[in-house]
Protein backbone atom coordinates (compact mmCIF):
# COMPACT_ATOMS: atom_id res chain seq x y z
CA UNK A 1 0.00 0.00 0.00
CA UNK A 2 1.40 3.23 -1.40
CA UNK A 3 2.25 5.51 2.08
CA UNK A 4 0.30 9.43 2.24
CA UNK A 5 3.18 10.99 0.69
CA UNK A 6 3.33 8.60 -2.60
CA UNK A 7 -0.50 9.50 -3.10
CA UNK A 8 -0.11 13.10 -2.34
CA UNK A 9 2.60 13.09 -4.53
CA UNK A 10 0.01 11.48 -7.14
CA UNK A 11 -2.61 14.29 -6.10
CA UNK A 12 -0.04 16.96 -6.65
CA UNK A 13 0.38 15.23 -10.59
CA UNK A 14 -3.02 15.02 -11.41
CA UNK A 15 -3.41 18.89 -10.32
CA UNK A 16 -0.84 19.69 -12.96
CA UNK A 17 -1.98 17.69 -15.70
CA UNK A 18 -5.69 18.69 -14.84
CA UNK A 19 -6.85 15.55 -14.32
CA UNK A 20 -9.51 16.67 -11.92
CA UNK A 21 -11.60 12.96 -11.66
CA UNK A 22 -8.56 11.54 -10.74
CA UNK A 23 -7.10 14.15 -8.46
CA UNK A 24 -10.67 13.07 -6.46
CA UNK A 25 -10.16 9.59 -6.30
CA UNK A 26 -6.40 9.65 -5.00
CA UNK A 27 -7.68 12.77 -2.50
CA UNK A 28 -10.22 10.08 -1.29
CA UNK A 29 -7.39 7.44 -0.66
CA UNK A 30 -5.44 10.00 1.64
CA UNK A 31 -8.81 10.45 3.49
CA UNK A 32 -9.20 6.95 4.42
CA UNK A 33 -6.07 6.83 5.36
CA UNK A 34 -7.39 8.39 8.51
CA UNK A 35 -5.87 11.25 10.79
CA UNK A 36 -6.49 14.74 10.70
CA UNK A 37 -6.11 16.22 6.95
CA UNK A 38 -3.25 18.73 7.21
CA UNK A 39 -3.87 22.67 5.84
CA UNK A 40 -2.06 21.18 2.60
CA UNK A 41 -4.33 17.94 2.36
CA UNK A 42 -7.33 20.15 3.07
CA UNK A 43 -7.11 22.91 -0.11
CA UNK A 44 -5.88 19.76 -2.34
CA UNK A 45 -9.35 17.98 -1.54
CA UNK A 46 -11.14 21.29 -2.30
CA UNK A 47 -9.13 21.86 -5.22
CA UNK A 48 -9.98 18.62 -6.72
CA UNK A 49 -13.31 18.58 -6.00
CA UNK A 50 -14.26 22.49 -6.97
CA UNK A 51 -12.45 22.13 -10.23
CA UNK A 52 -14.36 18.27 -10.98
CA UNK A 53 -17.78 20.47 -10.17
CA UNK A 54 -16.64 23.39 -12.02
CA UNK A 55 -16.25 21.77 -15.10
CA UNK A 56 -19.82 20.66 -14.96
CA UNK A 57 -21.66 23.30 -13.63
CA UNK A 58 -20.29 25.62 -16.76
CA UNK A 59 -21.54 23.02 -19.25
CA UNK A 60 -24.85 22.57 -17.20
CA UNK A 61 -25.19 26.59 -17.92
CA UNK A 62 -23.90 26.47 -21.39
CA UNK A 63 -26.84 23.53 -21.96
CA UNK A 64 -29.48 25.48 -19.82
CA UNK A 65 -29.13 28.61 -22.22
CA UNK A 66 -29.08 26.43 -25.34
CA UNK A 67 -32.31 25.05 -24.43
CA UNK A 68 -33.54 28.64 -23.60
CA UNK A 69 -32.92 29.51 -26.91
CA UNK A 70 -34.38 26.45 -28.60
CA UNK A 71 -37.76 27.07 -27.35
CA UNK A 72 -37.70 30.63 -28.11
CA UNK A 73 -36.89 29.84 -31.94
CA UNK A 74 -39.72 27.66 -32.36
CA UNK A 75 -38.11 26.18 -35.34
CA UNK A 76 -39.32 23.31 -37.58
CA UNK A 77 -36.45 21.55 -36.28
CA UNK A 78 -36.65 22.68 -32.67
CA UNK A 79 -38.38 19.44 -31.13
CA UNK A 80 -35.68 17.51 -32.01
CA UNK A 81 -32.62 19.55 -31.00
CA UNK A 82 -34.66 20.39 -27.81
CA UNK A 83 -34.96 16.61 -26.62
CA UNK A 84 -31.11 16.15 -27.38
CA UNK A 85 -30.21 19.32 -25.72
CA UNK A 86 -32.61 18.02 -22.71
CA UNK A 87 -30.90 14.58 -22.22
CA UNK A 88 -27.41 15.90 -22.73
CA UNK A 89 -28.26 18.34 -19.33
CA UNK A 90 -29.79 15.21 -17.93
CA UNK A 91 -26.45 13.08 -17.95
CA UNK A 92 -24.40 16.15 -16.85
CA UNK A 93 -27.15 16.78 -13.95
CA UNK A 94 -26.28 13.24 -12.98
CA UNK A 95 -22.36 13.62 -13.07
CA UNK A 96 -23.20 16.59 -10.99
CA UNK A 97 -25.49 15.58 -8.83
CA UNK A 98 -23.00 12.49 -8.11
CA UNK A 99 -19.74 14.34 -7.39
CA UNK A 100 -21.50 16.88 -4.73
CA UNK A 101 -23.24 13.64 -3.14
CA UNK A 102 -19.96 12.15 -3.33
CA UNK A 103 -18.08 15.41 -1.58
CA UNK A 104 -20.79 15.64 1.29
CA UNK A 105 -20.49 12.20 2.62
CA UNK A 106 -17.09 12.03 3.10
CA UNK A 107 -17.29 15.81 4.77
CA UNK A 108 -19.81 14.33 6.82
CA UNK A 109 -19.08 10.80 7.56
CA UNK A 110 -15.10 11.37 7.55
CA UNK A 111 -14.10 14.48 7.76
CA UNK A 112 -16.18 16.81 10.32
CA UNK A 113 -16.34 13.83 12.98
CA UNK A 114 -12.23 13.61 12.98
CA UNK A 115 -11.94 17.30 13.12
CA UNK A 116 -10.33 18.81 15.71
CA UNK A 117 -9.34 22.95 14.75
CA UNK A 118 -11.40 25.66 14.70
CA UNK A 119 -10.40 26.74 10.77
CA UNK A 120 -10.90 22.98 9.40
CA UNK A 121 -14.13 22.82 10.97
CA UNK A 122 -15.42 26.22 9.18
CA UNK A 123 -13.61 25.08 5.87
CA UNK A 124 -15.77 21.90 5.91
CA UNK A 125 -18.98 23.41 6.89
CA UNK A 126 -18.48 26.06 4.54
CA UNK A 127 -17.38 22.88 1.72
CA UNK A 128 -20.94 21.25 3.10
CA UNK A 129 -22.95 24.46 1.99
CA UNK A 130 -20.88 24.85 -1.15
CA UNK A 131 -21.99 21.54 -2.28
CA UNK A 132 -25.57 22.22 -1.08
CA UNK A 133 -25.40 25.11 -2.96
CA UNK A 134 -24.86 23.06 -6.15
CA UNK A 135 -27.34 20.41 -6.09
CA UNK A 136 -29.68 23.76 -5.40
CA UNK A 137 -28.59 25.37 -8.42
CA UNK A 138 -30.01 22.19 -10.61
CA UNK A 139 -32.68 21.55 -8.78
CA UNK A 140 -36.22 22.96 -8.64
CA UNK A 141 -39.47 22.67 -6.13
CA UNK A 142 -38.91 20.69 -3.31
CA UNK A 143 -35.83 19.38 -4.17
CA UNK A 144 -34.58 22.81 -4.30
CA UNK A 145 -36.09 24.18 -1.44
CA UNK A 146 -34.27 21.20 0.43
CA UNK A 147 -30.72 21.49 -0.83
CA UNK A 148 -30.93 25.87 -0.20
CA UNK A 149 -31.86 25.26 2.85
CA UNK A 150 -29.14 22.59 3.88
CA UNK A 151 -26.94 25.37 2.33
CA UNK A 152 -28.09 27.97 4.69
CA UNK A 153 -27.53 25.32 7.38
CA UNK A 154 -24.19 24.21 6.95
CA UNK A 155 -22.95 27.73 6.60
CA UNK A 156 -24.74 29.12 9.40
CA UNK A 157 -22.88 27.06 11.36
CA UNK A 158 -19.47 27.60 9.89
CA UNK A 159 -19.92 31.58 10.70
CA UNK A 160 -20.80 30.09 13.98
CA UNK A 161 -17.38 29.01 14.33
CA UNK A 162 -15.83 31.65 12.40
CA UNK A 163 -17.11 34.83 14.19
CA UNK A 164 -15.68 32.89 17.22
CA UNK A 165 -12.40 31.46 16.35
CA UNK A 166 -11.04 33.47 13.30
CA UNK A 167 -10.33 36.80 12.48
CA UNK A 168 -12.16 39.22 10.51
CA UNK A 169 -9.35 38.91 7.64
CA UNK A 170 -8.83 35.06 7.61
CA UNK A 171 -9.00 34.03 4.07
CA UNK A 172 -11.42 31.01 5.43
CA UNK A 173 -13.95 33.22 7.31
CA UNK A 174 -14.02 35.82 4.46
CA UNK A 175 -14.67 32.99 1.47
CA UNK A 176 -17.16 31.73 4.14
CA UNK A 177 -19.00 35.18 4.01
CA UNK A 178 -18.11 35.93 0.18
CA UNK A 179 -20.27 32.01 -0.39
CA UNK A 180 -22.88 32.68 1.78
CA UNK A 181 -23.80 36.03 0.43
CA UNK A 182 -23.28 34.45 -3.52
CA UNK A 183 -25.88 31.68 -1.91
CA UNK A 184 -28.57 34.66 -0.56
CA UNK A 185 -28.24 36.53 -3.81
CA UNK A 186 -28.55 33.55 -5.67
CA UNK A 187 -30.43 30.67 -4.61
CA UNK A 188 -32.09 32.62 -1.79
CA UNK A 189 -33.41 35.06 -4.34
CA UNK A 190 -32.76 38.01 -1.01
CA UNK A 191 -30.18 40.03 -2.70
CA UNK A 192 -30.69 42.51 1.00
CA UNK A 193 -29.81 39.82 2.81
CA UNK A 194 -26.89 39.20 0.48
CA UNK A 195 -25.91 43.05 0.69
CA UNK A 196 -26.27 42.94 4.40
CA UNK A 197 -23.43 39.12 4.90
CA UNK A 198 -20.98 41.01 2.39
CA UNK A 199 -20.94 44.30 3.73
CA UNK A 200 -20.72 43.14 7.32
CA UNK A 201 -17.63 40.65 6.61
CA UNK A 202 -16.08 43.44 4.04
CA UNK A 203 -16.49 46.14 6.83
CA UNK A 204 -15.07 43.95 9.97
CA UNK A 205 -11.95 43.16 7.88
CA UNK A 206 -10.91 46.85 7.10
CA UNK A 207 -11.56 47.63 10.75
CA UNK A 208 -9.39 44.56 11.54
CA UNK A 209 -6.17 45.05 8.58
CA UNK A 210 -3.98 45.25 11.82
CA UNK A 211 -4.72 41.52 11.93
CA UNK A 212 -3.81 40.60 8.68
CA UNK A 213 -0.48 38.78 8.43
CA UNK A 214 1.82 39.28 5.47
CA UNK A 215 1.28 35.31 4.43
CA UNK A 216 -2.54 35.48 4.24
CA UNK A 217 -2.39 39.02 2.75
CA UNK A 218 -2.92 38.15 -0.80
CA UNK A 219 -6.19 35.35 -0.16
CA UNK A 220 -7.36 37.66 2.11
CA UNK A 221 -7.26 40.70 -0.72
CA UNK A 222 -8.31 38.95 -3.42
CA UNK A 223 -11.42 37.53 -1.35
CA UNK A 224 -12.25 41.03 0.10
CA UNK A 225 -12.23 42.58 -3.42
CA UNK A 226 -14.70 40.29 -4.58
CA UNK A 227 -17.08 41.38 -1.90
CA UNK A 228 -16.72 44.85 -3.19
CA UNK A 229 -17.46 43.55 -6.67
CA UNK A 230 -20.34 41.61 -5.64
CA UNK A 231 -21.90 44.35 -3.54
CA UNK A 232 -21.52 46.99 -6.82
CA UNK A 233 -23.28 44.70 -8.78
CA UNK A 234 -25.88 43.38 -6.29
CA UNK A 235 -27.06 46.82 -4.74
CA UNK A 236 -29.38 48.18 -7.33
CA UNK A 237 -31.28 45.11 -6.60
CA UNK A 238 -31.28 45.67 -3.00
CA UNK A 239 -32.33 49.14 -3.45
CA UNK A 240 -35.64 47.41 -6.01
CA UNK A 241 -36.08 44.72 -3.72
CA UNK A 242 -36.70 47.65 -0.24
CA UNK A 243 -39.12 49.08 -2.67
Amino acid sequence: MADREDVLFQAKLAEQAERYDEMVETMKKVVRMGANLTVEERNLLSVAYKNSVGARRSTWRILSTALQIEQQAARSDSALKIKVLIDYRLQVEKELRDICNDILLVVENALLPAVTENQSKVFFYKMKGDYQRYLAEISSCQEHKEAAEKSLEAYKAATEVAELELTPTHPVRLGLALNLSVCYYEIMQSPNKACEVAESAFSSAIRDLSSLSSALYKDSSLIMQLLQDNLSLWKPDCSEESK
